[in-house]
């Protein structure tokens, strides 16, 4: 099967819906998006036949850079994850109005086509290439569909895009001093490179500084909560749900082969900040009296805990990050869109001014309770499966590693519960709150089917990204 037909579709898709008007735009959209999850499960159904998928073709002559992609268990994984809350994400979206509706969602056909190319590249320049493609939709999308004061709304978008785009100036540098070793920018030969021990501690900082940024650990972590307020729903989905998982694959892909050794040797430090990132997150996130903010900073300290876990080099700490990145990718939008629809009916994301939504709609409330429970990993949700899976790799680095990164069940369990007592139940609330439309049920069932059945049956996963993993960390080990 040719790799490049998923892009394919979803380029072609992002002109066809910008072209069909903003009436049908919405349309559109969502049946390129189907078309292309349709595309990732034939790609997975090939791979799992045995098929060898990848495609290498020469680009530019000099430097030698190729149009290369390589679809391997891991890859595949993270591109099902975007094929599948892709749709979910566009059809969430049928409930709100858009200006210049056709721009809109021909940004997000495009910024899931520049994701998905930035988890099927093998070449490290046209890696970097889709790398910084997916900034520029987000960037508009957040811009001109975003949420509060237009100064503010600027301000924070703006800060945004200057901050990660000058962090991915330092990845640019590395593999330009890569390539100059290698000659080549092709991933296997990037891997095979004997660098010194100190040429492996600026490489791994150079990645390190662009990949910080965009999940983000702290100290670099201060653009987050903003734009995820001010962005659109559909913009602060994008964001968290599959964009911040490009930092935390590129780190198990790109980051700790190549520099093996300054991982083993920074790996307490980035350990810990990973950690450090749990406990601030949920700290700040007990104080927070808006809903979307609340969620950025429990999304936080979710993916500090990934972090942490994708730093401890054992198959076990990858895998668990894995199979993290997708739950937390599908609960993580599942969550942003239960506040949506909150918005939708009280115009307000105030905690304060929110409560007895249970009495009015028990059906949603049964929902936004499974969600909430499974963001908490409650056991038989797909997080649960992920988040044991890392704190027992921390265990085994050292055990106050997995006793401080367990506070994100103790906290998260606290502020997530308060959150759902005080805004859904209690004694039902002046204003009306409608039943679910079908789209907004059959949005949230579908994410919701997804944590349960991976919770109780992770295996599938787990099968597919294992050999990639196990790969990788042969390469780590030999050097």
């Amino acid at each position: 099967m040719n790799v490049s037909l998923i892009l394919i579709i979803l380029l072609i898709g992002a002109f066809v819906t910008y072209f069909s008007g903003d009436k049908l735009a919405s349309k559109v959209a969502l049946f390129f998006s189907l078309a292309a999850l349709g595309c990732s499960v034939v790609l997975l159904n090939h791979f799992l036949d045995g098929e060898n998928i990848s495609l290498i073709n020469a680009w530019i002559t000099q430097p030698k850079i190729s149009f290369a992609l390589n679809a391997d268990g891991l890859a595949i994984a993270m591109v099902l994850l975007t094929a599948a809350l892709t749709p979910i994400i566009i059809f969430s979206s049928f409930g709100n109005e858009y200006k210049n509706a056709k721009g809109f969602y021909a940004l997000i056909l495009f910024m899931a086509f520049a994701m998905t190319g930035t988890f099927l590249a093998s070449d490290g320049l046209l890696y970097y290439i889709f790398w910084e493609l997916a900034l520029v939709p987000i960037y508009f999308i957040a811009l001109i569909w975003g949420n509060g004061d237009a100064e503010e709304r600027k301000k924070a978008v703006v800060k945004f895009f200057i901050y990660t785009f000058a962090g991915s100036l330092f990845m640019l540098v590395s593999f330009i001093y890569l390539y100059q070793k290698a000659g080549s920018f092709l991933i296997e030969d990037l891997y095979k490179i004997d660098l010194s021990q100190t040429e492996q501690i600026w490489i791994f900082l150079g990645f390190f500084l662009a990949y910080a940024i965009k999940i983000p650990i702290i100290p670099f972590h201060t653009w987050q909560a903003n734009v995820y307020q001010k962005a659109p729903t559909v913009g602060t989905m994008l964001l968290s749900g599959i964009m911040l998982k490009m930092g935390l694959y590129s780190v198990i892909r790109w980051q700790l082969p190549i520099a093996p050794f300054a991982a083993k040797e920074l790996m307490n430090i980035i350990i810990a900040l990973g950690i450090a990132g749990v406990i601030y997150g949920s700290i700040v996130a007990l104080k927070q009296k808006d809903v979307k903010k609340l969620l950025a900073y429990s999304s936080l300290a979710h993916v500090g805990l990934i972090a942490a876990g994708t730093y401890t080099l054992t198959l076990d700490g990858l895998r668990g990050a894995v199979l993290q990145m997708i739950a937390h990718g599908f609960v993580v939008v599942g969550l942003f869109f239960a506040a949506e629809i909150i918005f939708r009916r009280f115009a307000t994301r105030d905690i304060n001014e929110l409560g007895g939504i249970r009495i009015q709609s028990p059906k949603f409330t049964s929902m936004f309770l499974i969600l909430v429970l499974a963001s908490v990993a409650l056991p038989g949700t797909f997080n649960f499966v992920g988040e044991f899976t890392v704190l027992y790799s921390l265990s085994q680095i050292n055990i106050w590693f997995a006793v401080l990164g367990g506070t994100t069940i103790i906290l998260g369990a606290y502020y997530m519960l308060k959150m759902f007592q005080n805004v859904m139940l209690g004694e039902a609330n002046t204003k009306t709150f409608a039943d679910v439309t079908l789209n907004e049920g059959i949005s949230l069932i579908a994410i919701i089917a997804v944590l349960l059945f991976f919770g109780f049956y992770p295996k599938p996963i787990t099968d597919l990204i294992t050999p990639s993993l196990e790969i990788i960390l042969n390469v780590i080990n030999k050097n």
